[in-house]
Formats: C-alpha cells, structure tokens, sequence
C-alpha cells in the first residue's frame, strides 16, 4: 500500500464509523462513482476501519458488484483521456498508483482509440505551439515537446507531432 498513514500511525479520524455504518456509506461512495479498492480501502482507513474488518468489507463491495476493478481501469482511462486530455503513460502511473493489476490497466488503456488519441496529441501541440511567445524556435519546439511530455504523452509521437507544426 501506498505512504498514507504510515508517518502519523496514531492520527484519529474525525469521525469514525461502525461497520454496519461503513457499509451503507460505502455503497452511496461507490455508487457515486467508479472507485478503486485502493480508494476504498483508504476511505475505510480514514475512518478508522482498518484491517480483516476492511477487507471483509471491500469482498462484500465486490461480490455486490458495486467495486469492480476493470469496470474502474475503463471509466478511469476514459475520463482522463477525452476530459483531461492525458496520454497513456500519465494514465498508467496514475492507475499504478492506485495499485490496478496490469490485466485491468491494459483493459482501460484499450478503451483509447488510437486515431482519437493521436488527433488529440495533435490539437494539444498546436494549442501549445500558439501560446508559446518564445521567439528561438529551437527554444519554442523544446517547450511544446515537455509539455507534451509531461502530459503522458509518448516521446516518440510527440517528435513525430511537433514536427508537422514547424
């Protein structure tokens, strides 16, 4: 599991809850939107819920189906590309964070059309190449290809797409 929690172990939550509690607000949480377990297991640790009486909880999620992991990885890998605007790589850290199988990850990677995403990579370069005042244009073309980068854009589409702009 990630760091949270572990450098102030004896930090109480504000409220804490019992589990037959726990269990209804989990399922207005997950209803709500996808979550991981990872999510859900740090809002129960928030809570002071921690341990088998966790996890025995996030089976019960499971097998309702209210938590579903693949489910999760698509609308995550959706939402982030076609709103956020984030290439793949940004998306694999961000759903390796929040501690996806692979399996899953390759799952929501695969609902990026490739021709979708590239074309996105491309309005995004142009977008930045307009609003980058530096006048050196190798200076210019260095700033664009970080930004891209940055975005989680792969480096060898993002050559290919600011090559295009000059």
């Amino acid at each position: 599991m990630s760091g949270w929690g572990k450098n102030n172990p004896d930090h109480a939550p504000k409220k804490y809850w019992s589990l037959e509690e726990a269990k209804g607000k989990l399922e207005t949480y997950c209803a709500y939107q996808e979550r991981s377990q990872w999510e859900v297991r740090r809002k129960l640790y928030q809570k002071g819920i921690k341990g088998d009486a966790a996890e025995e909880l996030i089976s019960e999620m499971i097998s309702s189906d209210f938590l579903n992991e693949e489910r999760f990885a698509r609308a995550f890998a959706r939402g982030k590309f076609r709103i956020k605007h984030w290439g793949k790589i940004r998306i694999t850290r961000e759903l390796k964070m929040r501690e996806i199988s692979p399996r899953c990850l390759q799952y929501g990677l695969s609902e990026i059309d490739p021709d979708e995403y590239y074309d996105t990579l491309l309005t995004q370069a142009e977008k930045k190449w307009e609003k980058t005042l530096e006048k050196d244009p190798f200076k210019k073309r260095y700033k664009v290809i970080q930004y891209l980068i940055s975005r989680g854009f792969e480096q060898d589409l993002v050559q290919e797409a600011v090559a295009g702009l000059q």
